[in-house]
């Protein structure tokens, strides 16, 4: 299927009154898996549903390849069962009255594909997502993980060009979660679909996407892959929104008079003596070392003292929480930390490991003034 193109694309209710998505611009190749990611009531299902004709515009226009399906301008609008979509509800929407077979082979009957073809077809896909076995049980015999995978089988039998996901794995447990998300990925490489998957699971999108369409209350605020939303956030809500545990964000205003933003003041005005446009420094917890009592700290690393306030295990990793004059940062390694509770430790962060972020919160490059432009530029993905 050719590239699905959003040029401009806005969605008011109410007139004008309220604004689910704002000039939106967004290109989604063939192929591609693409997650929109972010909070509640941030436009992305609503984006979908645009995606997907469910919704009208109210202004824009959203192609695929070349041809519009949906402009207000020239009058154009597509119905979705023209677009060649398959939609996947977060309530997986099943009929409790048809057995499996019968819910899979649902879209193919409408279609009046003949009865041969259906058959290998659906077949073929309940064998992939290995649910052949419950052909002929009814969907409240099965769990949730297993209804799941009888809806991705309805949308995939009838072989749709492009697999819009809204939230699916919202409902399941954190086990199925995993094996769910690990399912998506091989039907991508298998099936070869462009998918599109709203979440507001930030490890899901980690996990499963190729390209991630972070969006904040109607805009979209970057478009990247995982490894360039993580380590280079376009905005400090970018990098406040991914990851777990939260970055450490220290503002750098005048205002701000506790020991440790004024450590991190004097540390950037002595690695830079004509101080940048920075308005906020970011840590992220993995990057934050903890030094021991022989240990010497590289003189360009920001470091400083704190008290070790308690330490959680999560099974594989160890999160301190490191109480720095009254501000709380938090590290995470993925050894023990041996010292104890409520000894005073030094701390210390690599300056390429920080994240600047200017007065208007847009990431900046520490030591420069190209804050801006090189945010606006990553906006572009």
């Amino acid at each position: 299927m050719p590239n699905i193109s959003l040029t401009g694309v806005n969605k008011s209710y109410g007139g004008n009154a309220i604004r689910a998505v704002s000039d939106l611009d967004l290109e989604i190749e063939d192929g591609a898996f693409m997650c929109l990611l972010g909070p509640s009531g941030c436009g992305k299902t609503t984006t979908l549903r645009m995606i997907a004709g469910l919704e009208h515009l109210t202004s824009g226009c959203i192609s695929i390849g070349d041809k519009p399906v949906d402009s207000i301008v020239d009058g154009i609008f597509v119905p979705p069962e023209r677009r060649d979509m398959g939609l996947v509800f977060q309530s997986y929407a099943l009929w409790p009255h048809l057995t499996i077979e019968r819910n899979t082979d649902f879209g193919l009957r409408l279609r009046r594909v003949p009865k041969k073809e259906r058959l290998e077809r659906v077949e073929r896909v309940m064998e992939t997502l290995g649910i052949l076995q419950y052909r002929d049980r009814y969907p409240s015999q099965l769990s949730g993980g297993q209804q799941q995978r009888v809806a991705l089988a309805r949308m995939l039998a009838v072989n749709p060009k492009v697999l819009l996901l809204d939230e699916p794995l919202s409902n399941l447990d954190a086990r199925l979660r995993l094996e769910m998300r690990a399912e998506l990925k091989r039907i991508h490489s298998e099936f070869g679909t462009t998918i599109i998957f709203v979440t507001h699971d930030q490890w899901e999108a980690m996990t499963l996407a190729t390209k991630i369409a972070v969006m904040h209350q109607g805009t979209l605020q970057q478009v990247g892959t995982p490894d360039e939303i993580y380590n280079r956030p376009a905005n400090r809500f970018v990098a406040e929104f991914v990851g777990s545990p939260p970055i450490n964000v220290v503002s750098l205003e005048n205002k701000e008079t506790d020991s440790l933003a004024t450590m991190v003041r004097d540390y950037v005005t002595r690695l830079h003596p004509q101080r940048p446009a920075i308005g906020s420094l970011g840590l992220r917890p993995e990057t934050v070392q903890l030094a021991g009592p022989q240990e010497t700290v590289p003189d360009d690393h920001f470091a400083g003292q704190a008290r070790l306030a308690a330490v959680l295990p999560t099974g594989g990793s160890w999160i301190a929480e490191l109480d720095c004059g009254g501000r709380t940062i938090f590290a995470s390694f993925n050894q023990p930390v041996a010292l104890p509770v409520g000894s005073t430790v030094q701390f210390h962060v690599a300056p390429t490991a920080m994240l600047a972020f200017d007065e208007a919160d847009h990431r900046a490059e520490l030591g420069t003034d190209r804050s801006r432009t090189a945010a606006n530029n990553e906006m572009a993905g």
